[in-house]
């Protein structure tokens, strides 16, 4: 008796050790930062060729319409004249990228992963955003993220998070500089995380190749999304 409550111990111990990445939790109070050296980076496994691909950096608009959230009404915007998350920057997949993980997946007949990265950064704050966004370039190819993006962040710190949702892997890392005490961007976080969570998965990206050229992003576009 003793020995079949041991074994499920067991069982329960490595199940908590492989917790998927959508079961991470989203509370302010749980994020553990760490050095940018020490974070972990995007992974490839041992798909080499994704690491030519290229993101692009998204704006404002993309963003939400990417997490299906909606912008303040016309009259709210007009008050504020400000859009949500303010000290965001968030990478997409270029046009390229989309269709060159089509190609790939379907040139070795279906071996070929077909699932994009999308990257989300959260600064402290829209000063640290706006000094991060001015060095880093507007197109990168993911093989360089790790190396330009996150180890190159000197003096700061970072939060890793990772969603799965189909198609598309959701990176998201909060940044701070080292020695900070407390994270001011920590509610638009937590709203980021929790979009992505409740996000349904995606079927297929390829409606994301409209989202560079369109003048006019409608909330009600971004159902469309996600299926």
């Amino acid at each position: 008796m003793a020995e079949k409550e041991k074994d499920k111990s067991k069982s329960k111990n490595k199940k908590q050790k492989h917790q998927h990445p959508n079961d991470q939790s989203t509370k302010p109070s749980d994020f553990s930062f760490k050095p940018c050296s020490d974070v972990k980076g995007l992974r490839f496994g041992g798909q080499f060729i994704v690491k030519s691909f290229t993101v692009r950096r998204a704006r404002p608009l993309e963003l939400l319409k990417l997490l299906s959230y909606p912008p303040a009404p016309n009259k709210d915007r007009h008050h504020n004249k400000l859009l949500p998350f303010p000290s965001t920057t968030a990478y997409l997949p270029t046009n390229f990228t989309i269709l060159a993980h089509q190609a790939w997946h379907t040139l070795t007949l279906g071996l070929g992963t077909n699932k994009s990265k999308v990257l989300l950064f959260v600064f402290d704050s829209e000063t640290m955003k706006s000094s991060v966004d001015r060095t880093w370039p507007s197109e990168i190819p993911l093989g360089d993220v790790n190396k330009k993006l996150i180890r190159g962040l000197s003096g700061c710190e970072m939060a890793r998070f990772k969603f799965r949702k189909g198609c598309i892997t959701f990176y998201v890392y909060a940044v701070r500089r080292i020695g900070s005490f407390v994270f001011s961007s920590s509610e638009d976080l937590r709203t980021i995380l929790q979009s992505v969570v409740a996000l349904k998965d995606f079927l297929d990206h390829t409606t994301m190749l409209a989202m560079p050229h369109q003048r006019a992003i409608r909330y009600q576009d971004a159902v469309a999304m996600a299926h």
